[in-house]
This record gives C-alpha cells, structure tokens and sequence, in this order.
C-alpha cells in the first residue's frame, strides 16, 4: 500500500475529518473484519505463549527468531470503544514483527465492561511496558528500544502511557520501563472532542475537569508532560469513518510544537478496522522502528 508520508500537517481534508467522535460510541474491537477464523494458538504462531501479567489480565508474548544485537520490544494494545479489549485482531500483526526479529507482547486491560474506570485501563498498559521489558530479560535478550503500539481506544492509552510519564502510574510488579516510542494507529487523541466518555471517566467533564485533563493525551502534551527522548509515530486512514484525521493531525501538531519528534503519516484506503491489519501496518511499523533504534 502506498504511504502518504505527511509530517506536521495533512494537505488534503477527508470527509471524514467532519465526523464527530460521537460515532465512537459504535466503536468496535479491533478484531472487526481482520479476526482470524479461530482464535490464535500458541501451536498457530510460533514463539507465542500466553500468560496473565496482572491477576486475570493476558497477555500474548511472541519471541523473535535468534538475532544478534539488541532486539526491539515493542507492546500492541487493542481497542474496543473502551468498553472491550480483545487483543486476537493484533495477532498476526504481532506474529509479523515478531518475525521481523522484534519482541512483541500483545495484551489486554481492564475495561468497562468490568467496571474498570479511569485511570485503571492506563495503568494497566503502563504495567504492561513495564511486563514486556521484563520479558526481554527473562529471554536473555538485550533489550532494544521499548515501543508502545495502541489502535483507537488503545492508540488512547497508549499515548497517555507514553506521554504522561509517571504521573498516572499505579501498583505493578515489574520495574518502570522507559517508552521511548509510541506507535498511533487512528487513536483517539482529544478526548475533550467527545461528549459520551462520562462512563469511562466515571463522571462528567464539567464535574471533574482534572480528572478528564490526566486522561487526556492532547492535553498532557501541552501541559508539557512528555518525557524527554520520546518520539511519536502517527498513522491513519483516510477513509476512516470512525475516529476522524483530524484526531491524529491535531494531535501530530501539539507534539511538534512541545518539540517532540512525530511522523505522521495518512494511509489511502486504509479504514479503522484495516489500518492495524498486518498488510496496512506492518511494514511502516518495522520502517519506523529501526529507524528509532539506529
């Protein structure tokens, strides 16, 4: 698929940059459309075990092939409308990279569903950097850098891992792990755009201003949070009728201006359930993460 490479601002508008994220309400897994017919085994996909990382949360680990040097570690974080976080649409995604000679951890997080309010879905996945780090240890593989990977809700909370350093950590067993990238996949951005996540906030925004200003990536970002040495890969479909552009442009501009680095790029063709397919995602990925290692 052609890249449509766009750096600090897009030069056409979508259609679908006049959706409002009201639409995310209908906000599906990401297993739409890209699910396999059965539920990945560790039989299925080489290398690959399963375990809990935190009591009743799992997480996938796919192991590289025998490389020499440092391996990068990269975590993929699922999206569901934040209601859900079913991990197995990114299977073939994670079993590509991993392929590639990368270590890939593929985990869900508390949800909604469960009754798992913010900030708790956040610090689940700044648990789970800090799990697949130690998985590189536990490996004997030497560690290269440490890459977040988040569609849609988790393109959400994996921003907010990554650039609201410690600030939303909570209670973990593994040791904290530097980001030093973070991969959006048509994530949500501004939450402040949206009127209907007064469920995962547990509370109205003119209630808790706060509490939705932690929770929101945009703002962290302007707020100056961002930890020093982190650099942003933002990618999106231009024919995403779910989560709009504009989402990824605005957020591809406060970054630049707090003097991040971040390559955003728009994808032709790509839609919301496509744009973290293996075939869309795999290759701009691997690109962009040598390059951040090198």
């Amino acid at each position: 698929m052609e890249h449509h490479h766009v750096r600090l601002h897009i030069g056409r508008t979508t259609a679908s940059c006049a959706l409002t994220l009201v639409a995310l309400a209908g906000c599906t897994t990401s297993t739409t459309d890209a699910v396999p017919t059965a539920e990945p085994t560790a039989e299925s996909w080489p290398r690959m075990s399963t375990t809990d990382y935190l009591p009743g949360v799992a997480a996938d680990v796919h192991l590289p092939p025998a490389t020499k040097g440092p391996v990068p570690v990269v975590l993929l974080v699922p999206g569901g409308g934040w209601q859900s976080a079913d991990r197995r649409g990114l299977t073939p995604l994670a079993a590509r990279l991993a392929d590639s000679g990368m270590l890939v951890v593929n985990a869900t997080y508390r949800v909604g569903g469960v009754d798992a309010q913010f900030p708790l879905p956040a610090q689940d996945v700044i648990c789970a950097a800090g799990f697949a780090a130690e998985q590189a240890r536990a490996n004997d593989m030497p560690a290269g850098p440490l890459v977040v990977v988040g569609h849609s809700a988790g393109g959400h909370l994996a921003a907010l891992a990554a650039v609201a350093g410690d600030e939303l950590s909570g209670q973990c067993p593994y040791p904290s792990a530097t980001i030093d990238g973070l991969v959006g996949l048509a994530g949500v951005y501004d939450v402040s755009s949206s009127g209907w996540l007064d469920e995962f906030f547990g509370v109205p925004e003119s209630q808790d201003p706060d509490l939705w200003r932690r929770g929101d990536p945009l703002a962290q970002v302007r707020a100056g949070t961002t930890p020093a040495g982190l650099e942003v890969l933002l990618l999106h479909g231009d024919a995403d009728a779910t989560v709009p552009v504009s989402q990824s442009q605005t957020f591809a501009e406060a970054l630049s201006e707090a003097g991040v680095p971040v390559q955003f790029d728009v994808l032709p063709g790509a839609t919301h359930d496509t744009v973290y397919t293996a075939d869309v995602a795999a290759e701009p990925l691997t690109e962009w993460i040598r390059q951040l290692q090198e």
